[in-house]
């Protein structure tokens, strides 16, 4: 989730907040509380000391209790969006398709599934079909499982937007 990227309440989340429904968390709660239309996500990190917030900010859209506003540029303008760019979405891949990128993009999986990742021997069969992917293709069908795996740690879950920003780049 980009860091500048602006959510603001919808009506559901306005009602939420008025009148408590039980359906949120404590930590859903007290951040679509701290949810207002102007505040950045990384605003919103700085604030709510929490080590999952794309994962907090994530749920509260999906189930309807916040809508993207648009992103804050440098002049502090929210230029309008109607999606952000989904976790997901993979760069073209340019022909001639360049192997070492398919390299650099194995290692890069398997290296952060060890470094994060308590007891890598657990997660041998995943690390076993990242080793074993001959395409891009491949590997894009495995990034699922990877990233799900990389936020089952706190130290993880911190990184998790940098590390998939930086495996997007070569994936």
């Amino acid at each position: 989730m980009p860091s500048r990227a602006v959510f603001r309440k919808t009506p559901k989340g306005v009602d939420e907040v008025q009148h408590r429904s039980g359906k949120l968390t404590p930590r859903q709660r007290r951040i679509l509380i701290m949810v207002d239309g102007k505040r950045t996500v990384e605003e919103l990190r700085e604030l709510a000391s929490t080590d999952d917030l794309s994962n907090v900010l994530g749920h509260l859209e999906e189930e309807g209790y916040i809508e993207l506003v648009g992103l804050k540029g440098e002049n502090e303008a929210i230029t309008r969006q109607d999606r952000l760019p989904s976790l997901t979405d993979f760069r073209p891949l340019p022909e001639p398709r360049n192997p070492e990128e398919l390299d650099m993009a194995r290692h890069f999986m398997i290296n952060t599934i060890k470094a994060f990742c308590r007891g890598p021997i657990i997660h041998l069969s995943l690390i076993d079909e990242i080793a074993a992917a001959q395409s891009h293709e491949e590997l894009r069908a495995l990034y699922g499982q990877w990233f799900r795996l990389i936020q089952e740690s706190a130290e993880g879950r911190r990184r998790a937007e940098q590390l998939r920003a930086d495996l997007l780049k070569v994936l």
